[in-house]
């Protein structure tokens, strides 16, 4: 495959139809590194034709389960086998240190055996009691059919793994659209789904732009589910193009994620030292380019001064540069749009009355941290409130505000105070607040003394503007089936409602 034929059709790999192409530039130094298809509308016209034909006519959707099964298993060895190799693609393309690129290999592998592990341990049906033995009824699922898979740039792979496992678990057919800013991890996957056997048709990837490509899927007849994973713009324009077509619809859209510790997480000097540095992973891991960061820190008053100070000493000393550099604990953002973005919000920020106490600023160039990489140093800003834009906007970059809080209410309040709903944590060494808190808390996963770990067995999703539908568990793979009731009257006699 030339480097330019990045486009996954019925089983070939193409330009796009225009010819046209786009340089991927590695974040650290903004030099190009690859050059891909820069596809448009036709191209995802095409995609979603062969995958048209491919649910109709083509042998997946009727594929016994144990053999999708075992196919997603393949992947998963294949992935596990190419860990390395894509660990590092996944750096260069995205700016993450490679450590955190091989974990996302490791947990894109999880999920396509978890995914596999529970379509096979389904039985034919939900049998329904009819209230007599003259009826047979059951319930089934069956695939939805073509789905169009919208996927962002922070964890490239990862959030692909997500939407395509679940889809072909259930027997889809499927057309996605990697960010054009960080597609190649998802254009190689592509690559081992036809090296493990997956049938010409059933995936196809155009990469290019969201406003022609995610577009297209997202307006298309011939699609029957759009899942994205983005911006809230950008999502609500999916959803209002969907609502066209009536297809079924699943989107994440970022948070604002409180991270709450109580006092009493802080009594021990090892409370302490976990809290602080569970803050620190919360918010600066892949420099808060996370759709569940952590960037609200919510502390309590008592506890403030002592906990913001040592925060910031430690975010001083985190190792920025090259991600795929020995020793770097952090690398840059993805684009130069980002970080300008990201010195937008603190420009703001301190015009609204916060007190920058680490960072705001691009750090100093060095043999790790080349003149044109897009770095930005991990940022505190303390005296934060609501009213600022940015304690309210989702920045994704390595921004942490600090708010404070005096009651368990308070707290809960503050939490909550967020048109978003995706992730929150609560720390606390009262084991009975803990679970009133995580109780209270409106947002779809709640840690309790900790944060970011998640499971593929546990659906991930989120409330209010965070978006609908959930990814992963058993709700994943719901959202890519349609259910259906099949009722067999074993014993057909005349009903005689009419006379004649």
């Amino acid at each position: 495959m030339s480097s330019h034929k990045t486009i996954h059709v019925g089983g070939e790999w193409r330009s796009a139809l225009s010819g046209a192409t786009r340089e991927i530039l590695d974040p650290a130094d903004a030099k190009p590194f690859a050059v891909i298809a820069e596809g448009g509308a036709e191209d995802a016209d095409a995609a979603i034709a062969a995958a048209r034909a491919a649910f109709d006519q083509g042998p997946w959707p009727r594929t016994p389960v144990a053999e999708r099964a075992a196919l997603l298993r393949r992947v998963a060895g294949l992935l596990r086998r190419d860990r390395e190799e894509l660990g590092l693609l996944e750096s260069r393309d995205a700016g993450k240190t490679v450590e955190e690129g091989r974990v996302d290999i490791d947990c894109v592998a999880d999920a396509f055996v978890y995914f596999a592990d529970l379509v096979a341990a389904e039985g034919a049906g939900r049998v329904v009691d009819a209230g007599t033995d003259t009826v047979h009824s059951v319930v089934v699922h069956e695939p939805v059919g073509v789905c169009a898979l919208i996927t962002p740039w922070n964890y490239p792979l990862l959030q692909a793994s997500w939407k395509i496992a679940p889809a072909l678990a259930a027997g889809n057919t499927f057309v996605v659209k990697p960010s054009e800013i960080t597609p190649m991890t998802t254009v190689a996957l592509i690559g081992l789904l036809v090296e493990a056997g997956l049938p010409a048709g059933v995936a196809n990837i155009v990469t290019g732009p969201g406003h022609s490509v995610g577009a297209r899927f997202a307006e298309h007849p011939d699609v029957d589910l759009v899942s994205f994973t983005g911006g809230l713009v950008s999502g609500t324009k999916v959803a209002q193009a969907a609502a066209v077509g009536v297809k079924k619809v699943a989107l994440e859209l970022g948070g604002k994620n409180p991270n709450v510790v109580f006092a009493d997480a802080c009594a021990t000097d090892e409370g302490f030292d976990t809290a602080v540095d569970q803050a620190l992973n919360a918010a600066f891991i892949h420099s808060g380019q996370v759709c569940s960061a952590g960037s609200r820190l919510i502390i309590e008053e008592s506890v403030r001064e002592r906990f913001v100070a040592e925060l910031a000493r430690r975010a001083a000393k985190i190792r920025l540069g090259r991600g795929t550099e020995d020793g770097v604990e952090c690398g840059p953002l993805v684009s130069e749009q980002q970080r300008a973005k990201t010195e937008g919000y603190v420009a703001s920020a301190l015009e609204e009355g916060a007190v920058l106490v680490t960072g705001g600023q691009r750090p100093e160039p060095s043999g790790i941290r080349p003149a044109t990489g897009y770095f930005y140093e991990p940022t505190v800003l303390d005296h934060c409130h609501r009213g600022m834009r940015v304690v309210r906007e989702e920045v994704f970059g390595p921004v942490l505000t600090v708010e404070t809080f005096r009651t368990e209410d308070e707290a809960v309040a503050l939490a909550n105070d967020t048109e978003y709903g995706l992730a929150g944590a609560v720390w606390t060494a009262d084991a009975g607040r803990a679970r009133r808190v995580a109780g209270r808390l409106r947002h779809g996963t709640v840690w309790i003394n900790d944060f970011h770990p998640y499971l593929p067995q546990a659906e991930w999703g989120g409330f209010g503007k965070s978006g609908v539908g959930r990814e992963l568990g058993p709700a994943g793979l719901a959202e890519y089936r349609e259910s259906k009731h099949v009722y067999q009257n074993l014993d057909p006699r005349p009903v005689r409602w009419f006379a004649g």
